[in-house]
């Protein structure tokens, strides 16, 4: 039974030694995440088109579109259609998940509800002093956009923006 006990231990370390998971990133995760499958509706990239023109026309970057960005929005856009309330419920959560994921250093939100179209929605962010704040925050370098509506048919809205 020793010499069992003796061979035993030594084969147990170095099974758990070369099965057990490494803290280091290997990138895969965010890889996998940065290239989530997002299939953009028509509204959402004339959102996006228009966000871009404009801060163009105000001397800013142009923003790329980032798919996990995107991806988070979307989960938060069902929430609201779902609760048929227009929220930034749990932006922290959000945020964590775009500063883990998408290597994200500042992270912005704009919600909006009932809009039958991307002009609509962007003219009322840009008429709203903190809406357009994040729209010009010239930190920015990524976004995303999710649209969804709920039972009513009226549209939910949520862009993220993100600096990284």
């Amino acid at each position: 039974m020793k010499t069992l006990n003796k061979l035993l231990i030594p084969c147990v370390m170095l099974c758990f030694l070369f099965t057990s998971c490494s803290s280091d990133d290997d990138g895969i995760y965010f890889d996998e995440t940065a290239n989530a499958k997002v299939e953009y509706s028509e509204i959402e990239l004339d959102i996006l088109e228009l966000v871009n023109n404009y801060r163009m026309s105000k001397g800013l970057i142009s923003l790329k579109k980032l798919n996990i960005i995107s991806s988070v929005a979307e989960t938060h856009t069902v929430y609201m259609a779902e609760m048929n309330k227009v929220s930034h419920d749990y932006f922290p959560l959000r945020h964590q998940q775009l500063v883990e994921d998408a290597d994200a250093k500042l992270v912005g939100e704009n919600v909006g509800f009932g809009f039958g179209t991307a002009q609509g929605v962007f003219d009322a962010w840009i008429k709203s002093d903190s809406h357009r704040e994040i729209i010009e925050n010239s930190d920015y370098t990524h976004f995303g956009i999710s649209t969804k509506k709920n039972n009513e048919g009226r549209n939910f809205f949520t862009q993220i923006f993100i600096e990284r």
